[in-house]
């Protein structure tokens, strides 16, 4: 394709692609604020400046841009300075990351919206939620069993490992709420307490 043709077609796929992603963070700012139900289409193209016929150009449905939501929240939140950390390592990064949505209030903010909406198999991130909490225990799990395996804290079952993942999400997931409820909570000072004190539960060192 010569130059020219080939910088005509990418202008219009970039024009596309930033539009999407402007409509998708419109939404997260909705879908957080007011749920999946109460935030409408319209609220969120009168917000971007389109007409609800572009957002259907988009994303085909309003689930559809439910889905592409819960993506681009997904791979926001894998993007949290995790990668690099395994067993214990990666129970001791956790403050940080629950930190970090002191600069992204909106991210949480729509998990904890739609988690509590998608309880009902009805609702259409029902299975993107379930799937989440899947794999962030199994992922949990996996860093408890190697730190078990590496010596660094004392034999869990698996029974007593998962226990301990459910009670670690369990606690994230009451310490972001209450976060979102008081912003004056510490909430690294929360759960860096409760990391140490889980810590020192399974003998760690």
């Amino acid at each position: 394709m010569p130059e020219a043709a080939e910088t005509r077609t990418r202008g219009p796929y970039r024009t596309g692609v930033r539009r999407r992603e402007q409509l998708i963070g419109i939404a997260m700012d909705v879908f957080g604020e007011h749920g999946f139900a109460g935030g409408s289409l319209r609220t969120i193209a009168e917000q971007a400046g389109v007409n609800h016929a572009t957002l259907i150009q988009h994303f085909g449905s309003k689930e559809g841009l439910l889905t592409a939501v819960l993506e681009e929240w997904d791979r926001r939140t894998v993007e949290n300075g995790l990668i690099d950390v395994s067993g214990l390592d990666y129970f001791r990064r956790l403050p940080e990351v629950m930190a970090a949505h002191r600069d992204n209030r909106g991210l949480l903010e729509l998990f904890t919206t739609i988690a509590a909406e998608a309880s009902s198999p009805a609702h259409p991130g029902h299975a993107f939620i379930t799937q989440r909490y899947t794999s962030n225990l199994a992922t949990l799990a996996g860093h408890l069993q190697e730190a078990v395996e590496a010596g660094d804290i004392v034999h869990l079952s698996p029974a007593q490992i998962e226990i301990e993942v459910r009670l670690f999400t369990a606690v994230m997931d009451g310490m972001g709420l209450q976060w979102l409820l008081d912003p004056e909570t510490d909430i690294h000072a929360s759960v860096t307490t409760y990391v140490e004190r889980a810590i020192a539960a399974w003998g760690g060192r």
